[in-house]
């Protein structure tokens, strides 16, 4: 009797500690959920998690709905699972994932025409989670270390209009990520084989879709890259390389250079974003107090160059021949007749020295398109106050800014 009774407590005893294990698990999980939401909330995304379960340290959501508050559009709901893996805890109620990982998308997004997505191998790596009761502009910089897709196709009617074979995108900190006394951060980004089928345009716009017939450009295909460096101590971002190249059609990459870009000026512009979003209302008198608080914050962000840069690859000549034979004549007697035009079309803007900036430079890509581009590189570094405060005599702002256009030059002259 005395060793059925002890049995019976000792069964009851272990699932009572089942129970109490499985509670703890449930609410871990679902504080975890939880605060990625309201991290997320901090800068305008609304992400609603279904029920999260905890199963060691990896945390499996059922679904999630995500609207973003500045566009005012519906919320979008994803009925997927969702698994967070290596979840742990810091120190500052943070959390820190080592990936998340999401099943491989085909869903249908519309009826007429018929569309349809698919992506694969979704994956996002070392999710940073800050705790605290606000989060400060560097943690916001560290939310992630990486994250990639395998390939993405776009179908209308069943047949696919738009691809990419990978993307990846990733950033490396210094010292490690999560720290508050950030010293840098170099981060890049690659979009790869993307390719885009612009035949079924004459579809909606039968005249934009004979354009694009006879220029050639029915199917698309290239690759789009980035890579920035960032140095908190003097907020010194340099935009080595935006770069957008499709084949047989052309390059357009831009670079730039800032300095004063500091963690104070984050907090800044996050704070002011913030009461924005609070207030949700709008008047003249507000947008103009946004305006001045925006100008005292850029007061200290200075320009030290940029470039914009279009390298042609048979784009610009397709263009100039189909407008040519639109006109009802030849391709020199067409680009004649757009050089005699364009110091008129300049000059109405009523800045002399842009005629003499611009105009030569751009006679000379009409005879020989090979490569345009924009500079501007200011004698020194100028601040965005600076340069607002010249807008006002265009004719400084040109010298402010150092702006030179040129053309056909090679890429590291």
């Amino acid at each position: 009797m005395w060793t059925t009774k002890k049995i019976t407590l000792m069964f009851l005893s272990g699932v009572a500690s089942v129970a109490l294990v499985s509670q703890a698990s449930a609410l871990e999980a679902q504080a975890f959920v939880d605060r990625v939401a309201a991290v997320y909330n901090s800068f305008d995304y609304n992400i609603e998690f279904g029920p999260a379960t905890l199963n060691s340290d990896a945390v499996t959501v059922q679904g999630v709905t995500v609207s973003v508050a500045a566009t005012g559009g519906e919320p979008m709901h994803f009925d997927t699972e969702l698994t967070f893996s290596g979840v742990s805890e810091l120190a500052d109620g943070g959390y820190h994932a080592d990936s998340l990982t999401i099943p491989d998308i085909e869903t249908e997004f519309a009826t007429d025409p018929k569309g349809k997505l698919s992506m694969s191998d979704i994956r996002v790596d070392d999710l940073y989670i800050p705790g605290g009761d606000t989060v400060s502009g560097v943690a916001m910089l560290q939310l992630y270390g990486s994250i990639s897709t395998g390939p993405l196709s776009l179908r209308r009617n069943g047949v696919e209009v738009a691809s990419y074979e990978s993307f990846e995108t990733g950033s490396d900190f210094n010292p490690a990520q999560g720290s508050a006394e950030l010293v840098d951060i170099s981060s890049s980004m690659m979009i790869s084989g993307i390719m885009a089928d612009l035949s079924t345009v004459s579809e909606e716009d039968p005249g934009a879709g004979a354009i694009i017939e006879a220029l050639g450009l029915t199917t698309i295909s290239g690759d789009i890259s980035e890579d920035v460096t960032w140095s908190m101590a003097d907020g010194h971002l340099s935009l080595n390389k935006f770069l957008i190249d499709f084949a047989d059609v052309g390059s357009l990459d831009l670079t730039a250079e800032v300095t004063g870009l500091t963690p104070a000026v984050l907090e800044q512009i996050s704070a002011m974003q913030a009461s924005m979003s609070a207030d949700g209302t709008s008047s003249d008198e507000k947008a103009q107090a946004q305006m001045m608080q925006s100008m005292a914050i850029m007061q200290d962000v200075s320009i030290v160059g940029a470039s914009l840069r279009y390298d042609d690859a048979s784009l610009a000549g397709k263009l100039l021949d189909f407008f040519a034979a639109q006109s009802g004549t030849d391709r020199a007697s067409f680009v004649a007749g757009l050089k005699s035009m364009l110091p008129i079309v300049i000059g109405e803007v009523g800045i002399p020295a842009l005629v003499d900036l611009v105009v030569p430079p751009v006679s000379a890509f009409l005879d020989n398109p090979e490569s345009l581009e924009i500079d501007v590189a200011p004698p020194s570094p100028t601040s965005a106050l600076v340069l607002m405060t010249a807008a006002a005599n265009p004719a400084s702002l040109i010298k402010a800014l150092g702006l030179a256009v040129q053309t056909n030059m090679t890429a590291d002259e």
